[in-house]
């Protein structure tokens, strides 16, 4: 077999991108990410490259080439040159004086929100004027207060200033009241440039009926009409402002959600049969649609959060309530964060509303389920249209409808624990197919079936379409197997097997690897781990999932075990192989065992696999597949984003193989190189995502291989479901 030279997965973009310039007659444009920017990649020569960075409000320059974003850990705005969108540029990296908490364009400065507070009760700040052409803070202007979100007016006429002055949420449990009070500034802008003698300060006391003696203002944002709509979060309320009097016209309560069908527990299982009556909206980001309706986010924060968006009436009259609706897109491709179910679930915060061609769009940020939500607007209800992968909690938001482009700052920068680190996302509108999601899941019983961190993948024997996979040990409560459509596109669960035992889903499982088995039934590879007493095992289950026989590890292969274990399993006629990940304590450095398991004599033998080295981490093995006259390894590095160096296919033949008895020396294999994943990992425009977990051969002879999203926990809940062509 030849080596692929190029990602299928590429070329099926590549193809979609030639249809769209060529004018063919198509569906609908569709948004896909071109580009991923790594904000860490602004800093300063004389910052350490570990530095903590992060990308939480973003805008963009008139002409839409210049992306500015808020970076508070790092102290300062980074800036993106976005001349071209597909390969974005660092621009600088500018230090303020004071913690940067929102960057809005206003001419040719960008106006940044300043946070200069010493402490909860002494808040302060300034709003800093920034020449985007020099990089040089050329004015500021004294707020009295902590700033949160910084807005300006379609005209240009105003800015207007939402001071938070948050709440010590240490403090009697984050209780509210706690003074100094919030309000709104308002300045008069010429050229972009605040007058600072013309701030208005809006009172805002006594007018919510939660705290109304602590108003805690959160997000602004203006209409063509001039008028600012601000939401009070921990207040659960909306205030509309007169720019040019400052004075409140309206005020009204965000009001409260019941919520049906939901996940509310934080129990290693997606079980979405819960409810929630009654829940504060409490809504972060506002945006309005016109003048007289507008959206808000409904994140929650003290009390409450209704998982869902708005849209409201300039009278206070709900228009539309989403419910759990993203929520179950959320569900669908596998980005529900089960970890949140206690809490707020996927967590709607930013938005942005734009018109492209006459189309009116909301994005709606899940921060943590890290996707974006694509809803087009009109006089009736918003139309789901579409789900975006974006980085790690998605925090702003900018479209550039001028050259069709959105983009989503990302907050979360995992540099201490070798995650991914915080991106700036780059999606396009054109005509041709959604790259993403790849993979969802149908609807069982009225709600989508739950899914993530697929770890493991194989082929039905006599199905070409048929794929089979798990999910590991994310959740450890409802261990399971699915059943794939790989013939559909995206690829479609449209099953979902609990494992049981003695009538309950089984307990201390870890499962890394599927086979089918002879008799319908399947076998799977169960990662050990002696801390948590996950045995290492092999088992086999009927159709239905219950466990009809365990076999566990030899103790002479148990005794030199590590945490790092089974990763995959495949049947080759009456012989399971199983691939351990890492090196065991009996191990010579840089070799893995490949176990074979003879299910009719019941005797364990194995062989050695030598690893690639390491530029940094680790590597290991994470599937085995047989096929033909081969047994194919999927190896990889645990390394992520630029650093990502090996994740690659290879194989081993199998008139090659000769175990021997666990306990002495074990012959060493040897592999080829079949095919690079990489490529694969980048086609989307993302970042490479570590854990590519599972690989299978259909029974056409399709490869297939998927990734692991870590049940959406510090992870940006991403699955890469895709074929490699024939092998």
């Amino acid at each position: 077999m030849s080596r692929l030279a190029t990602s299928p997965l590429a070329i099926a973009l590549l193809a979609s991108s030639v249809l769209a310039g060529s004018g063919a007659a198509l569906a609908d444009p569709v948004f896909n990410r071109i580009a991923s920017f790594p904000v860490a990649s602004n800093l300063p020569a004389d910052m350490p490259a570990e530095t903590e960075t992060s990308s939480e409000i973003i805008t963009a320059s008139q002409d839409g080439n210049m992306l500015i974003y808020s970076d508070s850990p790092a102290g300062g705005i980074g800036m993106i040159d976005i001349t071209d969108p597909r390969a974005p540029k660092p621009a600088g990296f500018m230090a303020m004086e004071g913690e940067p908490t929102s960057v809005a364009v206003a001419g040719p400065d960008v106006l940044v929100g300043v946070n200069t507070s010493e402490n909860f009760t002494a808040p302060s700040g300034r709003l800093a004027v920034v020449d985007l052409a020099t990089k040089t803070e050329t004015a500021s202007c004294d707020l009295g207060g902590q700033p949160d979100s910084v807005a300006v007016a379609k005209d240009g006429a105003y800015a207007a200033v939402a001071i938070e002055n948050e709440r010590d949420e240490d403090l009697n449990d984050g209780a509210i009241p706690q003074m100094p009070a919030g309000n709104v500034v308002i300045f008069k802008l010429t050229d972009g440039v605040p007058d600072c003698a013309s701030m208005v300060t809006v009172d805002l006391t006594g007018l919510a009926e939660i705290a109304p003696t602590d108003p805690e203002p959160e997000y602004v944002d203006f209409n063509d009409a001039g008028e600012i709509v601000l939401s009070l979060q921990e207040n659960n309320h909306f205030v509309i402002i007169d720019a040019a009097t400052g004075e409140v016209t309206t005020h009204f309560s965000a009001g409260t959600v019941t919520l049906e069908g939901i996940d509310t527990e934080d129990d290693g299982k997606l079980e979405f049969t819960g409810s929630q009556a009654d829940v504060k909206r409490e809504p972060d980001t506002v945006q309005w649609i016109d003048n007289d309706r507008f959206i808000s986010a409904n994140e929650g924060d003290y009390e409450g959060g209704s998982r869902s968006f708005t849209v409201w009436n300039k009278d206070g009259t709900v228009a539309y309530e989403s419910g759990a609706a993203l929520e179950y897109e959320l569900i669908r491709a596998g980005h529900y964060p089960d970890k949140r179910s206690d809490a707020k679930g996927g967590e709607p915060e930013g938005l942005e509303v734009a018109t492209f061609d006459d189309v009116s769009y909301a994005f709606v940020l899940s921060e943590r389920g890290s996707a974006v939500g694509v809803y087009r607007l009109g006089e009736g209800d918003p139309e789901f249209m579409q789900l975006l992968p974006s980085g790690i909690a998605p925090e702003g938001a900018i479209a550039i409808p001028s050259r069709n482009l959105l983009v989503t700052s990302n907050e979360a920068d995992l540099v201490e624990d070798g995650g991914a680190r915080s991106h700036v996302m780059i999606f396009e509108r054109a005509e041709g197919e959604q790259a993403y999601p790849t993979i969802v899941s149908d609807d069982q019983d009225g709600a989508p079936v739950g899914w993530g961190a697929l770890s493991g993948l194989a082929a039905d024997p006599e199905d070409a379409s048929r794929l089979y996979a798990v999910s590991d040990s994310f959740y450890e409560n409802q261990p399971a197997m699915f059943t794939i459509d790989a013939s559909a596109k995206p690829a479609r669960i449209t099953a979902k097997t609990v494992i049981t035992r003695d009538g309950q889903p089984a307990e201390k499982l870890d499962l890394e690897g599927i086979a089918p088995a002879a008799d319908g039934g399947f076998w799977l590879a169960n990662e050990g781990d002696a801390e948590k007493e996950i045995p290492h095992q092999l088992l086999r289950v009927d159709a239905d999932g219950t466990i009809v026989e365990e076999v566990p590890f030899p103790e002479a292969l148990v005794d030199g075990a590590t945490r790092f274990g089974a990763e995959g399993v495949t049947m080759d006629g009456d012989t399971l192989w199983v691939a351990i990940q890492r090196e065991w304590k009996d191990d010579p450095k840089g070799a893995v065992k490949l176990l074979a398991y003879d299910t009719a004599s019941k005797q364990w033998s194995a062989v050695h696999y030598p690893l690639e080295s390491a530029e940094a981490g680790w590597v290991g093995l994470s599937e085995i597949t047989a096929h033909g006259d081969h047994l194919y390894v999927l190896e990889r590095d645990n390394q992520i984003g630029a650093a990502a160096k090996l994740k690659k296919l290879y194989r081993v033949a199998k008139a090659d193989l000769a175990p021997a008895a666990i306990g002495g020396d074990l012959p060493t294999v040897t592999k080829e190189e079949v095919h690079d994943f990489i490529p694969d990992l980048k086609a989307n425009g993302g970042y490479v995502v570590d854990k590519i977990e599972g690989f299978t051969v259909s029974a056409d002879g399709t490869g297939y291989a998927v990734t692991d999203n870590d049940g959406v926990d510090d992870s940006s809940g991403e699955t890469l479901f895709f074929p490699i062509g024939k092998m």
